[in-house]
């Protein structure tokens, strides 16, 4: 048996030990088989319940590399009885099943609201906490939520915890932290982890997560000012997790440590946390540099984009930065074939089109 083997087969035994399901060991179980599915393999595995009970079918998997030993949390037994001719099809149909389930988990959270309501797209903020072991401590969340902001939710009134999810009002917010024990799916994290100049290693860190934590965070009054604080520091509070690697947000993942030294050096401060809610891009090209933001759209603005500027690279991102500050705190409202500037004399262009570096429309301003 391989070392890849080994794991899945305790990672089998210790799924089925669960109280909610067996609630002990098998009294059998033996690897059936293997299948790759989505560049993934995965093991069949038959089992029993006890010495003289019928053979049951499990899966484990799956395995992204030969030598891994960690799987991506797809495990599971409808517990039916285990038949050789039909085990690799219903094996299958079971991570099939899983996959479908978790991919609904992640995108419930974020696209429920804007399902009921259009117009919460304006201080709806969302993300993804990256976990490096598959654990969500939701009593420490609420401990660092309690100690490092004085946040709390009512138990009797506007709390609600049930299988990894705990969702709770505060400060007029409605405030959603959701355990999903998969990574981000179709490598969507480590992608746009390279987008991080800030922080070189994003990718190769972003890859070693195993699990998420699906933020969620929105005021019931729709102000994206309140909405976006009380995200900071949700965020915060669980990045503090040991287990936590980055925050997927933004377009990009960033590090926990700068992550929770912005928002707490901001918030310190009365200042609002604008570093951690909008991502500032830069790209370097032939003809000078560009830059752009990922994140104005949850104060319902359109994004930012330079293109081909002349300036150094700290100089327009300071530019972006201050240009976005004083859209979003001051609710201003740019509009094609205006100009703006910092001083009388300065007059830059704005023209919407279609984004070069932003999905849909954005507004282009000349710097």
């Amino acid at each position: 048996m391989t070392v890849q083997q080994q794991a899945a087969m305790e990672s089998m035994i210790a799924w089925l030990s669960d109280e909610r399901e067996l609630g002990q060991k098998p009294s059998k179980i033996e690897i059936a088989g293997q299948f790759d599915l989505h560049d993934m393999r995965y093991y069949m595995f038959k089992y029993k319940k006890n010495l003289f009970g019928k053979w049951l079918l499990g899966v484990c998997g799956g395995y992204e590399q030969p030598a891994d030993t960690e799987h991506c949390g797809h495990v599971f037994s409808e517990m039916q009885p285990y038949d050789p001719a039909t085990a690799e099809r219903e094996a299958v149909a079971m991570v099939e099943a899983i996959r479908e389930y978790w991919m609904k988990q992640a995108a419930e959270i974020s696209s429920s609201q804007e399902e009921e309501d259009d117009s919460r797209s304006s201080g709806m903020f969302n993300g993804f906490i990256l976990l490096n072991s598959r654990e969500c401590d939701l009593q420490l969340i609420k401990a660092n939520l309690l100690n490092d902001w004085n946040i709390s939710g009512s138990p009797e009134e506007n709390e609600e915890e049930t299988d990894g999810t705990l969702v709770f009002e505060a400060g007029g917010c409605m405030l959603a932290v959701s355990f999903v024990d998969a990574p981000v799916p179709d490598g969507e994290a480590e992608r746009n982890a390279q987008f991080n100049y800030m922080w070189r290693e994003a990718a190769e860190v972003a890859k070693t997560h195993v699990a998420q934590i699906i933020l969620a965070v929105f005021d019931r009054s729709g102000s994206p000012l309140d909405s976006g604080k009380m995200y900071a520091k949700l965020a915060t509070s669980c990045l503090k997790l040991p287990n936590a690697v980055g925050i997927y947000t933004s377009g990009t993942v960033f590090q926990p440590e700068l992550f929770v030294e912005m928002a707490v050096t901001a918030l310190r401060d009365d200042d609002f946390p604008l570093l951690n809610l909008v991502h500032f891009g830069l790209v370097a090209g032939e003809s000078g540099i560009s830059g752009y933001t990922c994140g104005l759209s949850a104060f319902g603005k359109d994004e930012i984009e330079v293109l081909d500027s002349q300036a150094s690279p700290a100089e327009l991102r300071d530019f972006l930065i201050d240009i976005s500050d004083y859209i979003v705190v001051q609710d201003v409202t740019l509009r094609d074939g205006e100009t703006i500037g910092f001083s009388a004399e300065q007059k830059l262009s704005i023209t919407r089109s279609e984004g070069v570096y932003v999905g849909g429309d954005s507004l282009k301003i000349g710097f």
